[in-house]
Formats: structure tokens, C-alpha cells, sequence
């Protein structure tokens, strides 16, 4: 009598010697994903009245930028008023020359700060986060310890986020199938993270410790923002237990800025928890 394997395989897959893309992919983004990059139609970015212009969608990624753009004009930075034009990633939008330009990655948020001259292009949300906050001197502490811890919590979401973003959210609410494996290997380390965090904020009010910066809007609609969201993994992982974390999730979730930023670019949800785009203060008030 032999032990059963741990996992059951449904085929006996064989990578080729050299990979080349399937004809017919599965999942939601079969039709978008590609292993090429580069524009795919040409079509310009609009441009509007604000010194900051933003090309985005309200996933966790992008919620980050416009959180921190909401904090900022609360604390009295009118220099930081922005046009928020939706990017529908989901209809390929992303792959326009214009934002290809912008962004030669093809992934949003981008951002134009197009108050100085020539205008300077910003691309990935951790980079849009730091020039941000120090454009603007606000949410970066300029002490060399607190600096660094925001530094630290900053890179760990950067290099975090995407393994449950790629991985979990893939596996579990995007992929054709239901690979075992797959979602057992990243529930794993997706629950590892979550440990890290509540572990560290059991002794500290925010993640930079009793400062709220840009480390904790980068981290807030990750973890476990997206678990409750977009990937609806919230029962799945236990997020329920960690509960240091859930006491900083919903201590920043009250904030107003937070409430305003989370919903830009959004284009689903209940009444109230989506505007599709952002030109003024005022667009706020269509939700109410």
C-alpha cells in the first residue's frame, strides 16, 4: 500500500523546450494578456485643467495614489488637484500609444505632472507615492528613522502585493480552473504577510509606528483590502483573526480622504462606492 499524493495532478504536464503562447487562452483576461509590449492602437491621453493629471482604475493599485492625493488636498495642498481619467484595463485601454508613452510597461496608475516644464511622467504606484510626498513635503517623514521605516514598508508592499494580486487573486477568482496546488501554495504565503502585519501592528499604531504616511496607503487596499474586494478571499484565508491589522484597516478606513480616494476610478459597486472619473472636488457629491 502506497500513500497518496498530496495533491491530485488532472494531467501530467510537460513544459516544451521553448515556451510559445497558446492560441486560445482561458480566463478573464485571455483576450488582453500577451507577451509582447508596446502600443496596440493609437489613440492620445485627454488632458484636463489640473496641474496633476492620473490614468488609472480603482484597484488596490490604483486606490493608492488617489488615497494619497485626497490626504493631500485635505491637509491644505491645492497644488495637488488632479483630473482622475479612467483606464479600463479590462478593455485593454492601457495599451494605447498615448499611455504606452507615458508608461511603457502598460500597467496603471500613471501620472503627468504637468505643472512644470517640460511635464514629467510618472509610472509605477510606489514611485507615484515617493514623488509625490516629497513634491509636496507631506505623509514622507524627513527624520532618517522614520524615513526608512516608511522606505521599509513601502518596498515590502511593492514586492508583496503582487504575489497575492498574480498569484492568489489569479488562482482563486481569475484562472479557468481550479488548481489545488496553485491556490494552497499562494493562500500560504498570503497568510504569512498577513502575519507579518498583524504581528507588527500589535506594537504600533501605524506601519511607520505612530506617524500615518504613504507606506500605510500603500499597504491599506492590499491587506486586506483586495481579500474583501476585487478577490472575495476575505472567509477563505481567516482574515477575521488577525486582528491588530483589522484595527488599522478600519482606523484608516474612516478617515474621509480614504473614503473619497477608494472610490476613483471605480466602475462597480453598490450606490455610492464608485466614480468612474474625477475633475473636481464636487464629483464627490453625485455619490451622496
Amino acid at each position: 500500500m502506497t500513500d497518496s499524493p498530496a495533491y491530485s495532478q488532472p494531467t501530467d504536464y510537460q513544459p516544451a523546450k521553448v515556451w510559445t503562447p497558446k492560441t486560445a487562452h482561458g480566463g478573464q483576461f485571455a483576450s488582453i494578456n500577451r507577451a509582447e509590449s508596446g502600443a496596440r492602437f493609437e489613440q492620445p491621453l485627454p488632458v484636463g485643467r489640473h496641474p496633476l493629471q492620473l490614468y488609472s482604475q480603482g484597484t488596490p493599485n490604483g486606490q493608492k495614489v488617489t488615497i494619497l492625493l485626497e490626504e493631500l488636498l485635505a491637509a491644505g495642498h491645492a497644488g495637488a488637484e488632479y483630473d482622475a481619467w479612467l483606464v479600463d484595463i479590462f478593455k485593454g485601454e492601457q495599451f494605447s500609444s498615448g499611455f504606452v508613452g507615458i508608461n511603457p510597461n502598460g500597467k496603471i496608475p500613471a501620472l503627468v505632472d504637468r505643472s512644470i516644464d517640460p511635464a514629467t511622467p510618472v509610472f509605477e504606484s510606489g514611485s507615484i507615492l515617493v514623488y509625490l510626498a516629497e513634491r509636496f513635503g507631506a505623509f514622507l517623514p524627513s527624520e532618517g528613522r522614520a524615513r526608512t521605516e516608511t522606505f521599509n514598508w513601502l518596498m515590502w508592499q511593492m514586492g508583496s502585493a503582487p504575489f497575492v494580486g498574480g498569484g492568489l487573486g489569479h488562482f482563486y477568482a481569475y484562472a479557468p480552473s481550479r488548481i489545488e496546488y496553485a491556490i494552497d501554495r499562494y493562500a500560504m504565503e498570503t497568510k504569512r504577510q498577513l502575519d507579518v502585519l498583524d504581528k507588527h501592528l500589535a506594537a504600533h499604531e501605524f506601519l511607520a509606528g505612530d506617524t500615518y504616511s504613504i507606506a500605510d496607503m500603500a499597504v491599506w487596499p492590499w491587506y486586506p483590502g483586495s481579500l474583501y474586494g476585487v478577490y472575495n478571499a476575505h472567509e477563505f484565508l481567516g482574515v477575521e483573526q488577525y486582528t491588530h491589522l483589522l484595527r488599522w484597516y478600519h482606523a484608516i478606513a474612516a478617515r474621509p480622504a480614504v473614503a473619497r480616494g477608494r472610490v476613483v476610478n471605480r466602475t462597480s459597486g453598490a450606490p455610492g462606492e464608485f466614480l468612474r472619473e474625477r475633475h473636481a472636488a464636487t464629483d464627490f457629491d453625485a455619490l451622496n
